[in-house]
Parts: structure tokens; C-alpha cells; sequence
């Protein structure tokens, strides 16, 4: 089954390419931009991989977020063409959709402390009201609250393991108020059906992969390898939590190496 948005005219997203090779996406999370998968990349490159690394929509370069997850995911995979695509957290969930609607975009699939949704309808509600309130607060504090929104959003016991350089807050800074709330309000966790159930039409090589320190998505991401199916793997990076392809980024990138090349 495809996804696409008739006569669709959403823009292009902004892409920064290093290095050539056989070509991997990489795609990052709320509040980063192109700019966070800086060490990743360059060990990416030197092992002979060309990567493409897109601002989301919101984010950095790229236009305002207009459109559900599909639209997003049509416009990544229109934006960067055929690859690897590696996926974090709000990222992840993209490539999800992208792998779903186009499969023949996706040559592999990684997907990092990544969710296929909340089943709970009630709970979906409730999250996709929170994120409806962060919005419209990160809107009225404007750019120049951006900071203290980062601060207290870095704050969260999630990115607990993520230390001062490994944050990337200047690679945050590219980002602006009105951005980051319209992102929320279209593409946060809460907006997302489940796709359990989908999930196993996956055909691609899937890589699922969690932080060893990150016991949600440790759990989330198990139960996920094991809906895709026989074409997927789990993978726990010691010692890392939520955001491991940061905190550990050079054993990272050689395990999306060893992917890519392999």
C-alpha cells in the first residue's frame, strides 16, 4: 500500500550532503536539525557512504511542517531519493511512515528509540493535548524564549545521559519558536495512528535499535523488531539512554556502517 498527497505541492526539505557512496539519511529528532548528526556523518563518510541529512520540516532550512506524518514522509523520501534511511525519534517515526507508503525508497531501515504509535485512543488524545499546550507556549515565548525552552526540554529525564557537547545546543539554535510549535502540532506522538499492525509488511532489511539505559524504548523497540519480523533485528547500545546515536556517536556510525556496506 502507497501514501501520497494528490497533486501534492509541499516544498522540498533543506538536505546537507558529505561524501560519496552508496547513500544513507540520516534524520533527526524534535528540537535538532541537520546540524546534530555532525560526528555521525563524518564517521559515515570516511567509511565510504554518501550522506544526505535533512532539516524536517520546522526544523533548520527546511519549510514549516504542513501536513500529517504521510506528508512529511513523502516529502523526506522526495527530498533524498532512495537509501539507508536511519531514523531518530520524531525521525524514526517518519521513516517509518516513508517505509510503509514507499517502500521502494528505503533500501534499509534503521529506526532508533522510535514508537509505531499509541494504541490507547485515550491516551493518544491526552499526548496530542500536551504537545498542543508545549506548542503554544514555545509560540508565545518566541525566538528569544527558544533557549530556555531548550534548557528545560534537555532537562527531561530522558536525556539524562546526553551531556553538555553530545546536546548540541548551537545545532538546536538553528531552529525557531514558530517551527518547533507547528512540528508538535503536526507531527507529535500524539497525531500518530498506531501502525502495529502494519508494521510486518516491511520487507526491507530493519534495524531497530535503543539505549540499554532507556527502558521504555528498550521495550518499545523489542516489541517492535519482533512485529516487523524475520527481516528484523534489535540492537542495545550499552551503557547509552534515549539518545544513543549521540552519546555514543562513533559506535553508532560503525554499526550504520556495517549496515550500509555490508
Amino acid at each position: 500500500m502507497t501514501h501520497s498527497t494528490p497533486g501534492s505541492t509541499l516544498p522540498a526539505l533543506a538536505v546537507t550532503r558529505i561524501g560519496t557512496g552508496p547513500a544513507v539519511v540520516l534524520v533527526h529528532g524534535f528540537t535538532q536539525s541537520a546540524a546534530s548528526w555532525s560526528r555521525v556523518a563524518g564517521v559515515l563518510s570516511a567509511s565510504g557512504l554518501e550522506v544526505l541529512m535533512p532539516d524536517l520540516p520546522g526544523h533548520g532550512a527546511s519549510p514549516p511542517a504542513d501536513g500529517d506524518l504521510w506528508a512529511a514522509a513523502e516529502q523526506l523520501g522526495r527530498s533524498c531519493g532512495r537509501a539507508v534511511y536511519v531514523g531518530y525519534s520524531l525521525g524514526g517515526r517518519i521513516c517509518l511512515h516513508l517505509a510503509l507508503g514507499r517502500p521502494d525508497l528505503v533500501a534499509g531501515l534503521v529506526l532508533v528509540s522510535t514508537t509505531a504509535g499509541i494504541e490507547d485512543a485515550d491516551e493518544r488524545d491526552e499526548r496530542r493535548a500536551r504537545d498542543a499546550a508545549l506548542a503554544d507556549r514555545i509560540e508565545e515565548g518566541g525566538d528569544d524564549g527558544l533557549p530556555g525552552f531548550l534548557d528545560e526540554w534537555l532537562a527531561q529525564p530522558l536525556f539524562a545521559a546526553l551531556g553538555e557537547s553530545a546536546a548540541d545546543r548551537p545545532a538546536r539554535l538553528l531552529n525557531s519558536a514558530g517551527g518547533l510549535a507547528g512540528s508538535l502540532r503536526a507531527h507529535g506522538t500524539g497525531t500518530q495512528l498506531p501502525l502495529w499492525e502494519r508494521v510486518h509488511e516491511l520487507e526491507m532489511p530493519v534495524t531497530v535499535v535503543a539505549g540499554s539505559e532507556d527502558a521504555k524504548f528498550a521495550d518499545l523497540g523489542a516489541r517492535l523488531a519482533m512485529a516487523v519480523g524475520a527481516n528484523a533485528s534489535f540492537v542495545l547500545v550499552p551503557g547509552a539512554g534515549h539518545a544513543a546515536p549521540f552519546e555514543q556517536p562513533e559506535a553508532f556510525a560503525r554499526l550504520v556502517a556495517d549496515l550500509s556496506t555490508g
